[in-house]
């Protein structure tokens, strides 16, 4: 298959949780061999066990089939990234930034940079 978005989202999905393939497989009513060929993308589930999938890992079917890259439970602290990144964005069009570093950072690291961002636009304009 080419597309295995579905494989990897449930790949990506089952580690965030530090779950391992057999408990995530026991509770799914699937045997481990079965969600390793569905991860890899070796073969699809069904309608009805895609939709067990999103209640198991409280995400909507449409998160996991790539129609939409955003997940329903949403981690509040990355939502607070998320914020704090586009205010930078917005605020500071101009700024040079390394984005793909600052997603390592936690909010108030974040916040930090964003205060050292207006300070030093705030000195450039003296």
């Amino acid at each position: 298959m080419e597309n295995n978005t579905l494989g990897k989202r449930m790949k990506w999905l089952r580690e965030k949780k530090d779950l391992k393939q057999n408990k995530v497989a026991e509770t799914l009513g699937i045997t481990a061999y079965q969600l390793s060929r569905y991860e890899s993308g070796k073969s699809k589930p069904d309608p009805k066990l895609i939709a067990s999938i999103a209640n198991y890992y409280d995400v909507t079917t449409d998160y996991l089939l790539g129609h939409n890259s955003q997940e329903t439970a949403v981690d509040p602290e990355e939502d607070e990234k998320t914020a704090i990144i586009n205010k930078i964005a917005k605020d500071f069009p101009n700024a040079d930034l390394m984005f793909h570093d600052m997603a390592n950072m936690d909010a108030d690291q974040l916040q930090e940079v964003y205060e050292f961002i207006k300070f030093k636009m705030s000195q450039k304009d003296k």
